[in-house]
């Protein structure tokens, strides 16, 4: 604006200054008439006139560019405003709805046994009566079930142990007479754990699970590292742990000699003068993970797999059966192969004490308990099957004698197994079974179990598993279980864990849930027919043992 008047100033300066009648010319003789000069100053007149027009329409024309790019600017500035406000709420609100989500599924304490999933996992008839109102076999029904198929399961399961057990030591006494003691990993004796040690196995074909521990050679050893005794505990991680592979002068614990000065007539009589030279000192040697001091399970597999087939072949002439690995994945699912064609598989599993109790490393198992996978080759899967076995059989001498505890169990599990094969596998699982069971062993009062209860218990741990289902939550028998009998030996660290849920994984995974749920009421559906018709046909779809397997 103040540049159009500038300019219009100019013009009228400019025009008095060359106005004739202030400055006449020089040369002019003759002056010029009064009306030629109005008619000229009207001509100029109009000329600033029209000039000052476009001056001030150009000076309004900038003024308002200027007034929108103002404009503009400040509702650029409102929307950035709006938009930060709006993703700051928006992340205070997922944090705020995933925090309440951990804490109800973790820590809300005393749950109603009828209380909903919430609206986003309703599905159709989960409220009402107990089980659905579905009828589950009576009690006769079950004590004829019991009678000829579960004790026919049972004779069967010993024999195949013993078959099994006899083979095993064999195998593993040709796999340390291969071994070189200085090189190479010390396998101890085996450990049989889970249901066909615990006597309540009744699935065909019977599958024995035996634990083979092993150790480092001299002067290693194995440094457990449990996940939950760490503060905070990872997520997802409490069912594992990491192992360490040290020497013994790196250790607080390990042998005085690597600490101290020896005098010249003092001699260790573990590590001599200057120590053992161990030529397999690289990580690599000692199957742990590239660049790391942790023991790797997929070395540990790769290892325990050859070194079962060069023991396999070495004593294969001894026998009139072929052994070939059933799983790829599974480093010790082995299968005997009759001549007959009948075969009979057995898991043989390495594992790693923890310190001096029960508890097991677990490089690999056909199924996860806590529901979790491996964050890295590094983690070991805690296993808490010697603790089962010690629970159950220091339960059973306080029980009645006949007690119906494990033919619960056998039952469950058996209309568990029959409803996978006709609908395929779920989430739930007979680890799932058999936790709900040791829940109730603890909480009920041993004459509960009197063999004539046999109906009563298996409607309740039925209906244990139906609240579990609906609240999405099974807490682990032993981790954070503070419950737990002091006599079993656990590590402190394992009580003063968190509860490990082992239905997590449910919570992420609506379909997986969906599944298990429909499965589950299904298999409570199709039980009484299940029931009567096996008590009366009893199926002959297992293997039994030849009378003369071995050459002697």
């Amino acid at each position: 604006m103040a540049l159009g008047l500038f300019r219009v100033c100019l013009v009228v300066v400019t025009a008095i200054i060359n106005h004739p009648l202030l400055f006449p010319r020089e040369n002019a003789t003759v002056p010029e008439s009064e009306e030629e000069i109005i008619l000229k100053m009207q001509a100029h007149q109009e000329k600033l006139q029209l000039e000052q027009l476009r001056l001030e329409e150009e000076a309004a024309r900038l003024a308002a560019e200027e007034e929108a790019l103002e404009r503009l600017a400040e509702e650029g500035q409102q929307q950035n405003e709006a938009r930060t406000a709006w993703d700051l709420w928006s992340t205070l609100c997922m944090i705020l709805f995933l925090v309440i989500e951990v804490w109800r599924q973790d820590h809300q304490d005393g749950p109603s046994p009828e209380c909903p999933v919430g609206d986003e996992d309703e599905l159709p008839g989960l409220e009402g009566a107990p089980l659905r109102g579905l009828t589950l076999p009576s009690k006769a029904a079950l004590e004829r079930f019991s009678e000829r198929c579960i004790r026919g399961a049972t004779a069967d399961a010993a024999r195949t142990r013993e078959f099994v057990e006899g083979f095993v030591d064999d195998l593993l006494e040709a796999l340390r007479s291969l071994c070189n003691r200085d090189t190479d990993m010390e396998v101890e004796d085996f450990i049989g754990v889970d249901s066909m040690y615990e006597n309540w196995q009744v699935d065909k074909p019977l599958l024995c699970h035996l634990f083979v521990p092993f150790l480092p050679p001299e002067p290693y050893h194995f440094r457990p590292e449990l996940c939950c005794a760490r503060r905070p505990v990872p997520l997802g991680r409490q069912g594992y742990g990491r192992i360490e592979v040290v020497r013994a002068t790196e250790d607080a614990r390990g042998c005085v000699c690597g600490k101290t000065t020896l005098g010249e007539d003092m001699l260790c009589l573990l590590h001599g003068r200057n120590g053992p030279a161990w030529p397999g000192s690289e990580p690599e040697t000692l199957l742990c993970a590239g660049g790391s001091p942790y023991l790797d399970t997929l070395r540990v597999m790769t290892w325990f797999q050859t070194a079962l087939t060069r023991a396999w072949h070495r004593i294969a002439h001894k026998y009139e059966f072929d052994l070939a690995f059933s799983q790829l994945d599974s480093p010790g699912s082995l299968k005997i192969r009759f001549r007959s064609g009948k075969f009979m598989p057995f898991n043989l599993i390495p594992v790693i004490q923890c310190d001096d109790s029960d508890l097991y490393f677990v490089s690999h198992l056909p199924r996860e308990p806590s529901g979790e996978t491996p964050a890295s080759s590094t983690d070991w899967l805690l296993s808490f099957a010697v603790y089962e076995r010690h629970f159950l059989r220091m339960t059973s001498k306080a029980l009645p004698e006949g007690a119906c505890h494990l033919s619960c169990l056998q039952i469950a599990s058996f209309l568990l197994s029959k409803q996978s094969r006709l609908t395929g596998p779920s989430g739930l699982s007979s680890y799932h079974l058999k936790t709900a069971l040791l829940h109730l062993l603890l909480s009920r009062r041993p004459a509960d179990w009197k063999a004539s209860q046999l109906d009563a218990r298996l409607h309740e741990l039925l209906r244990f598993l139906e609240k579990s289902l609906l609240e999405k939550k099974l807490y682990h028998f032993f981790i954070g279980n503070r419950k737990a009998p002091e006599g079993m030996g656990l590590p402190e660290a394992i009580r003063r864990a968190e509860p490990l849920n082992l239905f997590r994984p449910f919570v992420l995974q609506r379909s997986l849930y969906r599944k298990t749920v429909d499965s589950f009421y299904e298999m409570l559906k199709n039980a009484p027919v299940l029931i009567s018709e096996y008590s009366l046909h009893i199926p002959a779809d297992h293997a039994s043992l030849p009378h003369k397997a071995v050459i002697l």
